[in-house]
């Protein structure tokens, strides 16, 4: 695994192999890179560049400093430090939200376009937003990331994935939760309150890259109208819907979300240029 310093000194870890258009993957709240590891077929046609964000697998950071902001910052460093031109952003949950920061901002015109995977722009559901999560739910989980973490984790391996779970899929559910459990729940719990203190609906109509929203048609977290709302917000969207996934599609339907990407990226120019969707 590769690394890179930002610029308070901490490692950050990324996994980077094949060539071709830079596909920056960023993974989800307690997830890693090693997350994508479905998406490794995809190396045959693009330069596959997989961090370990701050705080989360072997990126180990001070968990006071694990918040949505310094997340950012590490990735624009990083696109920075990897000269990336032309990328497709793909993020997952917490990596949307990390991914629409970089669109709109002061590494924007290194991206070409952008993948979205079941997320909602403003998770707190208040002052008549009704597409994130509700209070209770976002205080709810607070609470365990600070009392009853290890539980919490190992039942997220299992509520990514669509119900119910098939034979199959049981080991890769204790995997992803053995996985979520390795994190420090101190950074965990720093995380998740910057990350319900975030409202990204101003910065969508800034976002000029073209967008693909993957959501699971089984999600437990957000519902179609959620993506239906990205999709009318962000200048340049479509939606996509996987039929037996939940949280995970990149997980649950690894050949048919390579797909799509391939097919995403085919409708992009070539170059550094911002493309059209297809």
């Amino acid at each position: 695994m590769a690394e890179f310093t930002a610029t308070d000194g901490v490692r950050i870890h990324y996994r980077a192999e094949g060539a071709g258009r830079p596909l920056l993957l960023l993974h989800g709240l307690m997830a890693h890179g090693g997350f994508w590891a479905a998406q490794q077929p995809l190396s045959e046609d693009f330069r596959l560049i997989a961090p370990d964000l701050r705080g989360h697998g072997e990126s180990r950071a001070e968990p006071r400093s694990v918040t949505v902001d310094r997340l950012v910052r590490d990735t624009e460093e990083l696109a920075e430090a990897l000269d990336l031109q032309g990328a497709i952003v793909v993020g997952w949950s917490l990596g949307a939200a990390i991914a629409w920061p970089l669109l709109a901002g002061r590494v924007s015109a290194r991206f070409a376009g952008s993948v979205v995977v079941d997320m909602t722009p403003k998770v707190l559901n208040e002052g008549g937003w009704t597409l994130g999560l509700a209070p209770e739910l976002v205080e709810a989980r607070a609470a365990a990331f600070r009392d009853d973490f290890a539980a919490f984790a190992h039942a997220a391996g299992t509520a990514v994935l669509a119900p119910p779970i098939a034979d199959g899929e049981a080991e890769l559910a204790a995997w992803a939760g053995a996985e979520f459990a390795r994190n420090d729940n101190r950074a965990m719990s720093t995380l998740w309150a910057s990350l319900a203190e975030q409202d990204y609906r101003p910065l969508l109509a800034r976002i000029s890259q073209p967008t693909l929203i993957l959501r699971g048609a089984h999600s437990y977290l957000y519902g179609p109208d959620t993506a239906r709302y990205l999709e009318s917000a962000l200048p340049s969207a479509r939606i996509v819907e996987f039929g037996r996934s939940g949280h995970a599609p990149n997980l649950e339907e690894p050949e048919l979300f390579n797909k799509r990407i391939i097919d995403f990226a085919a409708g992009l120019a070539v170059g550094h240029e911002v493309g059209t969707l297809a």
